[in-house]
């Protein structure tokens, strides 16, 4: 009777474990983790929207759980980084009750303006790597949408913007056009030439980073990374993330979250354009 019973056991045992697979580095998972795992950017714009169900299968309008709320809760509640201590669990419950309100509930939309790719790459400048910050968004494009260059910030470009404020800063004369602008060759050079821009003036590093790829003074390396700024929800900001690691808690991950003004919108999108 016992050789029976443990004979039965090992034949039920591998439908009783959960599924394991062995990743490309050998390492071993189980599937349950791998459906966890946010592992695609439009797989977290449908979890947060309540779009799919845990193992990955897609809900569609009229389906009785298509963006059900108790659903997006949970969902949401699983897409932050949970080893990020720096977002208050007050604040997260703030969002997840804003973005879920019955009334007034809030989804993400692949295809609308309010979001933004980051991307880290490497570039070769006279033999040297260099990091320059890629900043995409989505647009229109015919009968489809594309990813096309918004900006970059670069601390190579930026050395060449620092303006002098001070009183003792370089100037010309307002009465050097008597003189046919003879005295730019005392005071004009390349050192402080920003220093004879308006006070409207703004640095458009995007036109030096396309004209020195057209001069081939700089060369794409690689991408070492990427992340994602929403501006969607209203009354907030969230960037998400990538983490490759074990357990549930992996693949893209909301990293950042704060409260924000809609007039204070292009401030912080400033922000993080100039971030280094």
């Amino acid at each position: 009777m016992i050789r029976i019973l443990i004979i039965n056991l090992l034949i039920c045992l591998p439908f009783m474990l959960p599924a394991q697979i062995v990743q490309g580095d050998g390492s071993i998972r189980d599937e349950s983790e791998l459906y966890a795992s946010t592992k695609q950017v439009n797989q977290f714009f449908r979890r947060f929207n309540g779009e799919e169900d845990q193992k990955g299968v897609r809900y569609y309008e009229g389906d009785k759980d298509f963006r059900e709320t108790s659903l997006r809760k949970n969902y949401i509640t699983l897409l932050f980084d949970r080893e990020n201590q720096n977002i208050p669990s007050d604040q997260k419950k703030s969002f997840i009750n804003d973005v879920t309100d019955k009334q007034n509930p809030q989804f993400l939309d692949f295809h609308k303006e309010g979001w933004f790719a980051e991307v880290n790459a490497v570039f070769s400048r006279n033999g040297q790597e260099e990091n320059i910050l890629l900043f995409f968004k989505i647009q229109e494009e015919g009968k489809g949408y594309e990813w096309v260059l918004d900006q970059v910030s670069s601390a190579h470009y930026q050395q060449f913007f620092d303006k002098d404020e001070s009183e003792e800063k370089a100037f010309l004369h307002p009465m050097s056009h008597e003189l046919d602008f003879m005295n730019l060759h005392r005071s004009l050079n390349k050192e402080n030439a920003v220093d004879f821009t308006g006070d409207d003036f703004k640095a458009d590093p995007l036109s030096i980073f396309l004209y020195e790829m057209a001069s081939e003074q700089i060369q794409f390396k690689t991408v070492r990374g990427s992340k994602f700024h929403f501006f969607q929800c209203e009354g907030w900001y969230f960037q998400i993330a990538e983490y490759n690691r074990k357990g549930y808690n992996s693949g893209w991950l909301i990293s950042d979250l704060t409260p924000i003004k809609k007039e204070d919108i292009p401030q912080l999108k400033a922000f993080i354009y100039e971030a280094k």
